[in-house]
Parts: C-alpha cells; structure tokens; sequence
C-alpha cells in the first residue's frame, strides 16, 4: 500500500521545485505567486490577506533582513567566511560533477550505452593511501591549540630562540599526533573491510552464454541481474522476471526507508510472459529511464520492445523499481540495471559522514586563543619596559616561547585520554548493556542536548500490532471477549450452506432476499451475530494482504488439489503487506475463524471455521493514497455472484462517506486517547447494471490523457456515498520498553522532541499521543497540506495563534513553508513543546536537523534505526544508533549504538553529564596548570631585569607536565558531583548543562585569576625566603608548586574515589624519590633542613588556605543544587 502513496505528490498548478537542491536560491525560487507576497507581514489576519492587496507594497518585510557586511563582519569572522567560500568554489571547480541525465537501457547490453557511468562499488572510507598522513593533520592542525605549538616547537631549531630542550616540546606533539593517526587508521581499516565485504559480494549475470558469477562492484547499467531470495539488491534496476506465478514479488526496505513491512513489486508484463528466461536475449527491447533522483517513492519510465509488430510499450512506475539496499523477501528476480553506484536512490538520500568536534573543543579552542592574546601582550609589556633596546623583536618571540606554557599542550592529551575513558566507562555501564561508543571524540556532546530527533518506526515502536477493540456501535469487543465473536462466527457460518442451495432471483443471489428483509425492518432490529458476520467478512476481504508460503516453489509440479492442500496449511502461512496493521486485522480474522488462505491479482479465498472454501473475484482495487486516506475493494462472490464494495480508512475521510449515525466520532475520540489506530469499515452492495456502469466510467477516465487523477478519482467517489457503516476497529502499535517515561525523563530535563518519520499522519499523530510524546493536556495543531505560498501564510497566521500545543506537519507542506518562510517556521516549532514530522524522506530528515542547528545553535541529537536514518544521524551534533530489527546501517554509522530507546536516559542523564562536567573541571585545571607557572615566569624576569630567561628547565618541566601532576589531575575524570541514581531522579539538574556554565568565560576568568594569586605567592614568597643562593630559590618555588596543584586537585574533587587518593600519594612519593636524583637543580644538603620545610609549607598555606575557606563559605551560603540534593 505504501507503494502508492508518494512521499511529496504534485499539487494541482504548481510547478514542482527539488527541495533537496542544495543550492539555497534556486531551492527557494518563486512559484507562480505574486512578488508583493514578499511584502506581507506575517501576522496579517486572513480578511487581509483577500482584501488589502494593495496595501502590500507599503507594509514592513517580514523576512530575516541581511546583516551589514563591512569591516567590522570581517574582523569577527567574516573572513573565515570568505576562506571557506574560495576554498568550495575551488573544491567545486576541480570536482565538477557531471551533470544527471535520463538513460536508454538495452536489454543485457552494457556495450550500447551512450555514456560512462559510476561504477557500483560502496565507499565510505574518508581518505586514500595518499591523503590520509595530509587529511589527518589537516584535521589536527585546523586546531590553533595545536598549530600554535606546532609553530612553537618548530622555533626551537633556530638557535637564537631556543630556551629548552628540544624534547620539552617535541615529544608531547609527537604522542598527540601519533595517538590521533593511529585512532584514525585503525577507523579506516574497519571502514574498507566493511566495503570490501559488500563489493564483494557475488551476484549471477545473465549473458548469452548462460550465468556467470559477477562482484557487486563489477556490475554495470545494462546488465541483468538474477537476486535470489533474502539477498541484498545490489544497483537499481527494473523488475523483469520473477519465479513466482502471478508475476509479482516482495522485497523489504528497511534500509531505504525505515519500514520493515513488505512492499509488493510487479515484473514487466511483457518480459514476465515469456517462456524461458533465455529468451530474455532473443527479443530487442530497451528501458527508457528519468534522470537519477532523490525521491525513493516515484519513478517514471518506459518498456519498449523494438521487434514486436507492433511495437509494444509499458509504461513504468515505482511499482516496476528494485531498488539498491533493499532485500528479496519472496521468490527469485531478475533485473536490468540501471542505476549504479553514486546514482542509485540509497547512495543519493545518503550524505558523507563529516567529523564531528564537539562544543566543549570549540569552547577551549576559543579560551586558548584568549590566553594566545595575553602571552601576546605580557611578552610586550616585558619587552615594552625594557625599552625596546638591542634585538628587541628576536627578545619578544622569546618571552612569547617562555610563556608558552600558558597555553599547555597537555591540554589536548588530558582530553583525549579523558574521552577515551569516559567512552570506556560508558561500554562497561552494566545499566545499558551492548551500548558501543563508534567517535570517541565527543562524549561531552551527550550532556549538552537541547533537540532530540527520533525516528518512529523500530525506534520508539515495536512495529509489532496488536487487535485490541472491536466496536459495532451498540456493542464493543476487547480483548477479553474475543471469544464471543468467535463463537458467533462460528454459529453464522454453520448456518450459511443451506443459503447456497436456494434459488436465485435473476442475477441477485440466494442470500439477496435475507439482507433486504433485514434492511427493510428498522435497524435496531439487525442481530448482533450478522453484524459481527458482515464486519468480520469484511476486514478479512478489504486489504492488500497476500498469503506467503515457505515451501510453495517446491510444489510447482504438483497437481492443482495437492498444492491447494499443502497451501492451506497454517504452520507454513506467513502474511505479507505494506501495512503491519493490515497484517494484524487479517491475522486477527483469522484467530476468530474467518481465514485468508491464498491471493493473486485477480482473486482471493477465505476459509470459514467448517473448513469450507469461499472465493471471491477482484474487480477493482482502489489503493491508500495520503489524500485520500482511505482503501477500497470491489469483490464478486462465486457461489453467490453478489457484488460488494468495500471501504476502510481513517475516521476523517469516512465521516462524510458513510450513512449518519451518532457514536463514530465520540468513539473514535476514545479509542484515540488510548492510544489506539482506528479504521472505520463500510461496504455498500451493487447489483450487476450499477458496477457495469461504475466499470465503464471508471475505464474511460483512467484512459484518459488530461487530469487522468482528478477523473478517476471523481469516478470513485460516485460510489462512496451513503455507505452502510459496519464497525470502528483499534489496533495498537506496542511501544519500545519504558518509552513513556523516558520521554518524561528526556521532557523534564528540558530536552525538546521532534519525531521525524515516514509514516503517515494518523499513525504519526496517534504514536505521539500513546508515547506521551504529546502529553494528555497538550492540544495538536495539524498542519493543513498547503501548496502555495498564500496557503503557507495563512496556515502559519492560524499557527501562531495556538499556544502550547503539539505541531504535526506533512513532508511537502514543511517543504512549501521552507520555500518561503523559514526563518517564521522554524521559530514558531521551536516554541512547540513536541513537533511530529510525517512523510519524510531521509534527505528531509537531515535537513530538518541541519535548519535546528542554523537557526537555534543549540546542540542537536538525532537517534533511529534503520537505513533512514543515517543522514539525520550524520547530520546532528550527536548521532545515536539502534541496533534492532532494521539491521546494523544506523548503528554502525551513529556515534553511539545502543540496543534499546529506554538507554538513552542513563546515556544522557548520567554519562552525558559526567562526560561534559568532568571534561569542564580537567580542561580549566590543566589550563591553570600552565598559567600558574607562567605567572611565576612573569614575576622571577621582572624581578630579574626583565631577562628572558626560563625559571625551570629541562626535566623539571617535563616532570610538571607528567609524572608529578598528570595522575592526580587526570583522576578527575572520576570525579562526580552526584550519584548515577540521584541524576536519573532528578533530570532537571541537566538543565543546566546547556547553558554551559561549568566552562565559560566566567569560569574561567576565576580561574586566570587562582592562578595570578598562587603563581604571584609562590615565586614572590619563594624570593623573599632564600637566603644566599639561587638554587634555593628553584628548590622551594617548585616544591611549594607541586605541593600546591596536590592541594588544589583535592579542592576541585566533589566525590572521592580510591584511585584519586593513590594518584595523589603517588605522584607525591615519584616527586620525592626524583629529589635523590635532580642534583643540577636542587641542593641536597638543603633540601633536607628543617628551614625548607617550614619555608615550603608557609608558602602552600598562604597559596591554598584562603581558597579552602573561601570555598567552604560559597558552599555554606551559596551551595550549587547537586549539593542540595547529596546533602
């Protein structure tokens, strides 16, 4: 059924512009709406909008006005601008794309195309053996922090600048550079073995000679392709041939589209009727094929076979098309390609995965450029008070090298090693087992959410349906009384063989004159057994349901009764439909005795509970589209002739069909709130001159070359009136485990949540409500479809108007409102409390996702399934996969995988979280690190006649930077300021986080100022306390140093941890152990005297007691929530 319904149908005198262009402008270009639209306010009422056409000219832009661009837009990042706008036209001139053309395709002969076309293999490397060493510093160095030491260390082989030992700043970007490259190569080897596994993948090619073997990466346009069942499609081609009698088959397409229900293709009739598939190369036939596109739900083509007299043509729609990525369910096919590679549907809807840096790296990258500028300025304020004299410039770089240390290059490994463990502590989270974190590189992301983008399908449902109610109007069925139904089914149809064997009335059958005497008494009268009868009989013939089974190709030789036999066999019938609830409706028939037991495109049979065979005839089948939002079915019995036109479909569209009654909305109302997807069921029965009529009509207009839609549709609909209504059926769609509250959890955590999906408007709407997605109180504002841009206006006045209520929008009208109102609709959503998204193609999801990140900059989660969803997951901040039944494709290109919805609450609440707090807490630490000694550098050449001379040299700092200070200060990667539970508890301590107030401006200002104050302390007390040599002075400022950062690591840790404890008097005893050692800078006679003891401790106590005492005073008068809640 979902075959039929395009994702983004044409409306009536509209010109269709691509959505998916990348290029804003002619994304946006005008339709055939007047230019003075540009001039109407937003908010203009709808009387105006008809009325005052000519007061446009004079009223107020409502679009985005464009900023200014001068001198000042280019100092505050203007330029980067331009720099990336001449580097995409550059990388746009050298990779010119080849412009999408449509295609003649022969039949099994690749030699006849007219062009060159991309080959079919799978790539999803980023770099190749030349560009990886150059892609992965490109990378490294578009850092400044790292750039900056690069440019540091490299100064250090000239000799006039050189301070130190040139390991002091060659070793440390060597570690980081080399942990990065092999991360990254390590990344790319999975990524070509998982390529090499699909390219090589072996599929049989029909030549003249037979079938050959052929890799998945040799296949070409043109070629015919034999998939067997359960194997992957491996290029786009059009379905010619299958093993399965009526000529059609099944594929799934969970990794094209997300939904795991079958879709039914049908195989070229002209091909499909050939004797052998050998003469497939004896006819001379080509396929004429439209340009490669986005949309996976259309398709518009040619068959024509030259050497037939005369020559026949098919025409060719989506129903024709296998496409890439999708699997064989039922019976073998054969193909011609016709797309390959870069050109097929899968691969176009796919975008490139990008790098991903997280906002706490772009955050420090902003404070270490801060810090840049004031090395800059205190390098020369020293040179500036010497007087410029001598090679003051050659003076300057070197003071900038001495202070370089303000900037410490243990930042970037402290963090990375932080990311690793906390990615390691996420896998080992025995709470969410199976979670895999893929891109170590951002963490921090999963605590800094404000959007979370969800799928529907597999992600917060089961897709697994369940018949929950049945409702006549005066009597309603659950669950528990199931059984009564089947009894009287069972009681209807024991009576029905002696109707049969009464004789008819001309062409009315035996059982005519028992329905019009029931119809002509009042219908109160009716009994409760027949309406159950004709309402089960009904949900069991009006669907798109076909009986599948296993064994059926085996019995192809058998005589017609024995394949009857083996097919009516329960244990091998599986349904199959492009509706999981048409699915569950037949397989609920079937609990209660009314049995679906075989289909073809012309007829079906239903078995009663006797087990006697009823067949009927299709005559017409009239498919769900998203306009009409309904199905029918026009079915003649055998044994009776009678002819019936069934409908079904959603409430909306059948009000107005059916005869009048008093209880199909307020029922439908209830049945809603209960999360239940109701049907409404109607039949209307015709006698053999009205169909015959209907027939004619219906014919003339589906022949018809102009409005061919609009005819057969108003032909229809001469049919749907007064309908005689049957019964309101409920199914639901089960829920994932805890959805409900982990979108509470998620809600009150101030976390804002956008369901995007493929689905249809009802089922959207309906999972919203039974998810509490949409919470109880909360009204829903449908957007009405809309394909103009004074329908777009007035739909978003009338939107505007709502407050506090739930949106749901259609994939085209988003499209239309994007076209000419984005920035209006974008902030209108974002005031919504829940957004639900429905018939979207995964190109819209990513865009969706790419719109939030522009217009809010809050950060972005996307989270699904299936094959989908892997463009909104690449596209987001922070991409989270499910490994579920749609396969490994969203889980192995996410971020993080997890295996069920209800993890992502302990994913953000606690390790996302941590992950950002922690990484906060180390990143300012270490900044303070290097400042503090950069202050005492400061202080030591000021005192010192402004000499360029370093205070520490050599092992000292070397040591500083790593075994004396690196265990206790990266064993805040431990450190939490609440328990796991207390954070899940209460999830609006999250709220916090994204304002990002553990790492601002603010934060780190006081720590800039610790530092001036503990750095001033220690060299100033340090020089006022030695007595006669200035080795004295090196001895007690670096023993005060080192025992000050122990101290301060102790005040910044909220929760102690066992291993925090033995860093410290680890690090304390290598610290005292290397004393025996550092003969060249420490006096080991004085060392060991009871002055530098008491010299050393006065010094640290004057360093730390004030901040101790100032932090005991914030936590007494001040203290931050989490202290409230641990308290």
């Amino acid at each position: 059924m979902a075959d039929s319904i395009p994702l983004n149908p044409l409306r009536k005198n509209s010109r269709r512009i691509p959505y998916y262009n990348s290029a804003r402008l002619s994304r946006y270009s005008l339709e055939d709406e007047p230019s003075n639209l540009d001039e109407m306010p937003l908010m203009m009422s709808e009387e105006g909008f008809e009325n005052d056409e000519s007061d446009y000219q004079t009223l107020p832009r409502a679009r985005v006005s464009h900023r200014q661009r001068g001198l000042g837009w280019f100092l505050l990042g203007g330029w980067k601008v331009l720099c990336g706008s001449c580097c995409d036209c550059l990388a746009r001139v050298c990779r010119r794309r080849k412009e999408l053309k449509a295609r003649t395709v022969w039949l099994g002969c690749p030699e006849k195309c007219e062009e060159k076309y991309p080959k079919n293999g799978i790539k999803n490397q980023k770099y190749n053996i030349f560009t990886f060493v150059p892609g992965v510093l490109y990378q490294q160095f578009k850092f400044f922090l790292n750039l900056y030491f690069l440019v540091v260390a490299c100064s250090q082989f000239v000799p006039s600048l050189k301070i130190g030992y040139l390991y002091t700043y060659w070793a440390p970007l060597g570690f980081v550079l080399t942990v990065t490259m092999v991360r990254e190569a390590v990344d790319e080897m999975r990524r070509y073995r998982r390529d090499k596994e699909m390219n090589s993948q072996l599929y049989s090619k029909l030549t003249v000679r037979g079938k050959i073997p052929v890799k998945s990466s040799d296949i070409q346009v043109g070629d015919m392709i034999i998939v067997e069942k359960n194997q992957r499609i491996p290029a786009d081609m059009i379905f010619l041939r299958t093993s399965e009698k009526n000529g059609s088959c099944f594929i799934r397409t969970d990794q094209l589209d997300g939904e795991t229900d079958w879709k039914l293709k049908v195989a070229v009739c002209c091909t499909q009727r050939l004797p052998a598939v050998g003469d497939l190369f004896s006819i001379s036939a080509y396929v004429y094929a439209q340009k490669p596109q986005l949309d996976i739900h259309s398709f518009e083509g040619n068959f024509t076979r030259e050497d037939a007299e005369p020559q026949i043509h098919e025409s060719l729609s989506i129903e024709n098309t296998l496409w890439a990525s999708t699997v064989v369910a039922s019976g073998t096919v054969i193909g011609v390609v016709i797309y390959t590679g870069k050109e097929t549907r899968s691969v176009l809807n796919t975008s490139s995965a990008k790098n991903k840096v997280g906002l706490l790296d772009l955050e420090l990258n902003r404070l270490t450029k801060a810090l840049f500028l004031a090395q800059v300025v205190l390098s020369v304020v020293m040179v500036a008070v010497q007087g410029f004299v001598g090679p003051w410039f050659r003076n300057l770089f070197r003071f900038v090298v001495l202070f370089s240390y303000i900037i410490p290059i243990s930042l970037r490994v402290n963090l990375d090693m932080g990311k690793s463990a906390y990615g390691w502590m996420i896998m080992k989270d025995e709470n969410i087992p199976g979670t895999v974190v893929r891109t170590s590189t951002i963490p921090e992301e999963l605590g800094r959410l404000v959007y979370l983008l969800t799928d529907k399908t597999g992600t917060l449902t089961q897709n697994e349906m369940v018949f929950k109610r049945l409702h006549l109007g005066t009597v309603s069925y659950g669950t528990d009384t199931m059984d009564e139904i089947q009894s009287h089914i069972a009681q209807s149809y024991a009576q029905l063989p002696s109707q049969p064997s009464q004789p008819s009335n001309g062409s009315t059958s035996g059982t005519t004159p028992a329905r019009k005497t029931q119809s002509s008494g009042p219908k109160v009268r009716k009994s409760v057994r027949s309406r159950i009868h004709e309402a089960v009989k009904a949900i069991a013939l009006c669907h798109n349901v076909t009986p599948v089974y296993e064994s059926h190709a085996a019995g192809n030789g058998e005589t017609e009764s024995a394949e009857a036999d083996q097919d009516f066999s329960d244990d091998n019938r599986a349904y199959q439909a492009s509706s999981p609830d048409e699915v569950e409706l037949v397989r609920w028939t079937q609990s209660v005795g009314l049995t679906l037991v075989n289909r073809d495109l012309a007829s079906l049979q239903l078995r009663t509970p006797s087990g006697q065979i009823i067949s009927f005839h299709i005559l017409q089948i009239f498919p769900f589209t998203s306009e009409s939002k309904r199905m029918g079915i026009i079915v003649r019995e055998e044994s009776t002739g009678d002819i019936t036109f069934y409908m079904k479909g959603a409430d909306v569209a059948m009000a107005s069909i059916v005869q009048y009654n008093d209880w199909l909305e307020e029922e439908c109302g209830n049945m809603a709130r209960e999360g239940l997807r109701t049907l409404v069921v109607a039949k209307k029965s015709l006698s053999e001159e009205q169909y015959q009529d209907f027939e004619n009509r219906y014919s003339q207009a589906k022949l018809s070359l102009h409005d061919r839609g609009l005819k057969v549709a108003a032909v229809v609909e001469s049919l749907e009136r007064e309908m005689e209504l049957l019964c309101l059926t409920g199914v639901e769609d089960q829920l994932q485990a805890d959805v409900r509250p982990t979108l509470e959890l998620l809600r009150n955590a101030g976390i804002k949540i956008w369901m995007l999906t493929g689905d249809k408007l009802e089922t959207a709407t309906c999972i919203a409500k039974s998810s509490h997605l949409v919470s109880r109180t909360q009204d829903i504002h449908v957007f009405k479809p809309i394909s103009s841009r004074g329908e777009a206006h007035l739909e978003l006045n009338a939107f505007r108007r709502k407050h506090d209520c739930a949106l749901v929008i259609s994939g085209d009208s988003l499209e239309v409102c994007l076209r000419y109102y984005e920035h209006e609709f974008v902030e209108l959503a974002c005031q919504c409390p829940a957004v639900v998204c429905c018939r979207c193609s995964p190109t819209q999801k990513a865009q969706i996702v790419t719109l939030l990140k522009q217009h809010t900059a809050n950060r972005t989660c996307a989270i699904g399934d299936g094959g989908n969803d892997v463009s909104m997951i690449q596209a987001a901040d922070c991409g989270i996969g499910i490994e579920g039944k749609e396969g490994k494709q969203a889980s192995l290109a996410a971020d993080f995988s997890i295996t069920q919805f209800k993890h992502i609450g302990r994913l953000l609440m606690v390790h996302g979280r941590n992950s950002y707090k922690r990484s906060a807490a180390l990143g300012q630490f270490v900044m303070h690190r290097g400042m503090i000694i950069s202050t005492m550098q400061a202080v030591f050449s000021s005192v010192f006649y402004f000499a360029s001379v370093p205070l520490y040299q050599g092992f000292l700092m070397v040591g500083y930077a790593t075994m004396y200070t690196m265990f206790p200060v990266f064993s805040l990667v431990l450190d939490q300021d609440v328990k796991p539970e207390m954070a899940l508890l209460y999830p609006e301590l999250y709220k916090d986080l994204t304002k990002g107030r553990s790492l601002s401006f603010k934060t780190f200002l006081i720590w800039v100022l610790i530092s001036i104050y503990q750095g001033g302390i220690l060299m100033y007390g340090a020089l006022v306390l030695f007595e006669s040599e200035f080795v004295h002075v090196v001895a007690i400022s670096f023993t005060a140093l080192i025992i000050t950062e122990l101290l301060m690591v102790a005040l910044t840790i909220r929760t102690w941890h066992w291993l925090m404890v033995v860093a410290e008097f680890f690090s304390l005893g290598c610290y005292l152990a290397s004393l025996a050692f550092l003969n060249e800078y420490f006096d080991l006679s004085f060392i060991t005297t009871w002055p530098f003891l008491w010299k050393v401790s006065a010094i640290t106590l004057v360093s730390c007691l004030p901040l101790y005492i100032i932090k005991y005073l914030k936590r007494k008068f001040s203290p931050p929530s989490y202290s409230k809640l641990s308290s």
